[in-house]
């Protein structure tokens, strides 16, 4: 039967409830038959369909009437009506009455929104099915729909068609249901490492759709705002840092159970955390089983970004609870558990590549939507891979750098981060596939194209993050770097507000402290902030983040046990991770080693640690760092679930009077000295190089020491020292009339008395056997030590 042309209501009734749908004019078929009565029309739904068909025709565009509204009845669903929608904000936008839907799709010739509940979204069939109309639902390359009414407990997703031509850069495909990039919670499986239904590692994903009266408790949470001068960062993962058992916490491995764990960070003198990875990603996407360690094995890091608004929903101890909602907030519980501690919180974000890898990779969300957007892409379709991951996402594209500024205001604002470090950010520096003048800057400039992916003077992201009224208040790290070869440490397109992970401090520290001829300059260079790096450029030393280890690499300790990687058990025949670790194991190799070796070890760790600082700039710290944290010699342990990646609550407890207790005191000096976190780089007004001499610095390239001297308005001035030689030396230090240098720290003594605080016993005692050589004006060092000392007052 075809349903004439009218103004009337239309009711379509069957044996169930009723479901409204506002609508243009109305020609289709009913799938059941249908009735015409009064100003309505009944249609009866066979009971096995799930689909509910497109009921707005083109009619209008030929100058027909308006149908108002259409009832649909369906089984357990209230009653909700279709209407038109707005296309921004893109998204799901809870609003008085209902909840919009916007999502951007240039390619697609035509959309549906797709509507599941829990069980339906489990059972793999969609419950109900919106179709949008092109000529009422889409303004520009937007397509948006309004449903009015109660969504409570359903989850959305689109279906999109148009062409299906890689070798043009098209993937529409009408039988996917694809996750909306701009969803908030992505609800699929809710357990860590969990197989979904059929043993599926890659489940139906569904977006959650927000409720306007959910509202979380901030309980007046403010941003901190510390200057970045005076940050000590901890990069962290949130599951591995309490999923071993020696956390005893409740629901180990979530946001949760860090939260009782923050107060170590606090003792330990943290003020920011870098959180590895926490949007949504897929941990089985390497799902497969390892013989050689007898456990599947898992995409731990979480490098792989399915979902950028989403916080990672197997993080939570809520797992899929209230839809995602409660995830959501136990995120936010952990941020403002860590501000009422007084610690910031940064987020590491991946927007250089996503999950879904090549054309070869699972079809999750953008590719489906609008490959050729939001990817970057050869002239025959191919993916350029800049990432190293398969794909490369496509920054500065007028829409995808729109999304990715959308996506950290979000982070900000709603989630109160306080801000991010870039993953292989030089790939945000790339000009974008089908590069064009007008598209990208309004007007045309001289040359009419740029190569796809070729690095571009004031990147249209990078200049818009630094612009924008919210996220130029925030902190913004770069790892200057991608895997396509862009290397930008020291030059990154940075406004003035943008640090960089100096991966050039950790190389050149790294061989200094091993005793490496020729890095004297160098190293002198990294304790005053690498201005050789930054000061031309207009930047200051906290625009330098200074780091030893990081998650891919040696632990600390690893640094000076191995001088080859392990990563037997990755499943790669030990070809994965990097080959020129700048490591020295101390003179035997691995951890069964001599005493004379395992003293070495910790006495390198201890001139690691002081240098990092003693530094200019920004320290970081990786987690387990603190108390020696081993990997074994896996330099690349991405794909464990297991120890290797699980912070060791009871070593730690074991390194309390150790390493440890190092550590503390190292990060307290640091605060308590007004030298150690300048704003400008120091000058000679307050720094003084020395050498076995004073005033004698030797910047040969067989010197092996480095001394200096610091004024400090708290201190009064320190004396700093590092012998990397294998030889032991007697150094001579300044003269300061009236006054007499009193050691602190000794890198070469055993404990307590490599840190001599306050508590420490006899520390008179300690400091007075010295005494010989302090009057003299000299200090013995032995080979592979570093020294601190305090002018004082003579007595």
């Amino acid at each position: 039967m075809e349903l004439a042309r009218t103004t009337s209501r239309f009711s379509f009734a069957s044996n169930c409830g009723l479901f409204p749908v506002k609508c243009g004019n109305l020609r289709r078929y009913a799938r059941g038959g249908g009735d015409l009565v009064g100003n309505s029309v009944t249609l009866r739904a066979s009971g096995s369909s799930r689909r509910l068909e497109s009921l707005v025709s083109n009619a209008s565009a030929r100058g027909g009437d308006e149908v108002e509204t259409v009832v649909i009845e369906r089984p357990g669903l209230a009653p909700f009506q279709v209407l038109a929608g707005s296309p921004a904000p893109l998204g799901a936008t809870a609003c008085d009455g209902g909840v919009n839907f916007a999502i951007y799709s240039s390619g697609a010739t035509a959309a549906a929104l797709c509507l599941f509940t829990l069980a339906d979204l489990t059972a793999n069939r969609v419950t109900e099915e919106v179709v949008l109309d092109p000529l009422i639902n889409r303004t520009g390359n937007v397509w948006h729909v309004f449903l009015q009414g109660e969504l409570d407990d359903m989850v959305y997703g689109y279906k999109f068609d148009g062409k299906l031509s890689p070798q043009e850069g098209h993937y529409f495909d009408y039988s996917r249901i694809l996750l909306d990039p701009y969803a908030k919670a992505v609800i699929s499986r809710g357990e860590y490492g969990v197989l979904g239904p059929g043993g599926d590692c890659w489940p139906q994903m569904a977006g959650m759709i927000p409720v306007s009266n959910e509202e979380f408790d901030w309980e007046g949470d403010l941003p901190l705002q510390y200057p970045q001068k005076d940050l000590i960062v901890y990069e962290m993962h949130v599951r591995g840092f309490t999923k071993h058992d020696s956390s005893e916490t409740n629901s180990p491995g979530t946001y949760i159970s860090a939260i009782k764990k923050l107060d170590h960070l606090k003792e330990l003198g943290i003020n920011c955390i870098e959180l590895m990875p926490c949007h949504e990603f897929n941990e089985l996407e390497y799902f497969s089983y390892n013989s050689i360690v007898g456990e599947n094995k898992l995409n731990f890091w979480g490098y792989s970004t399915v979902n950028y608004f989403s916080p990672m929903i197997r993080y939570s101890s809520a797992g899929l609870a209230n839809c995602g909602c409660d995830a959501i907030n136990e995120f936010k519980t952990l941020v403002r558990e860590a501000h009422k501690r007084g610690i910031e919180v940064l987020l590491d974000v991946v927007f250089n590549h996503t999950a879904e890898g090549n054309e070869n990779g699972p079809m999750i969300s953008f590719r489906g939507i609008d490959n050729s957007t939001y990817y970057m892409l050869a002239p025959k379709g191919e993916f350029y891979n800049y990432s190293g991951c398969g794909n490369t996402f496509n920054c500065n594209h007028p829409v995808v750098r729109q999304f990715i500024v959308d996506c950290l205001r979000y982070w900000v604002t709603e989630m109160h981060v306080d801000g991010f470090r870039f993953d292989l950010a030089s790939i945000m520096t790339r000009s974008c596939s089908l590069w064009d003048p007008v598209n990208v800057y309004g007007n045309p400039i001289e040359g009419d194209m740029v190569t796809t992916g070729t690095p571009v003077g004031g990147p249209p992201l990078i200049e818009m993050i630094s612009n924008d009224p919210i996220l130029c208040k925030v902190k913004l790290i770069a790892e200057a770097w991608d895997a396509g070869g862009l290397y930008q440490v020291g030059s990154f397109p940075h406004s003035g507000i943008w640090s960089e992970w100096n991966g050039q401090y950790r190389d050149i520290v790294r061989q200094f402290i091993k005793g490496t001829d020729g890095f004297a300059g160098a190293f002198a260079q990294c304790l005053c902030g690498s201005p050789n790096l930054y000061q031309d450029g207009g930047r200051k030393p906290w625009h330098s983040i200074n780091f030893i280890c990081a998650h891919d690499g040696f632990t600390l300790a690893d640094l000076v046990t191995y001088n080859n990687k392990y990563n037997l058990s990755n499943g790669e025949d030990n070809r994965d991770g990097e080959n020129h670790n700048l490591s020295w194991n101390c003179g035997e190799e691995g951890e069964f080693a001599s005493i004379t070796v395992r003293r070495l070890r910790k006495r390198q760790m201890r001139n690691f640690f002081l240098c990092l600082m003693v530094s200019q700039g920004v320290p970081m710290i990786y987690m387990g760092d603190e108390y020696g944290h081993t990997k074994g010699g896996n330099n690349n342990t991405y794909c464990h679930d297991n120890y290797l990646n699980y912070f060791r609550w009871d070593r730690k407890e074991e390194s309390s009077s150790d390493f440890y207790r190092f550590c503390r005191l190292m990060t307290k000096f640091r605060y308590e000295c007004e030298s150690l976190g300048l704003d400008e780089f120091p000058t000679s007004e307050r720094l003084q190089w020395h050498g076995h001499q004073p005033k004698i610095p030797d910047w040969s390239e067989t010197s092996r020491f480095v001394a200096f001297t610091m004024s400090d308005s708290v201190k009064g001035e320190i004396y700093v020292a590092f012998n990397t030689s294998h030889l032991p030396v007697t150094v001579t230090l300044p003269e300061r009339s009236g006054y007499r240098w009193e050691p602190l720290v000794d890198t070469s003594k055993p404990v307590p008395y490599d840190f001599l605080s306050d508590d420490v016993p006899d520390r008179a005692t300690a400091i007075k056997l010295y005494s010989h050589f302090l009057d003299s004006n000299l200090y013995p060092m032995l080979s592979y030590s570093s020294i601190i000392l305090i002018l004082q007052p003579d007595a």
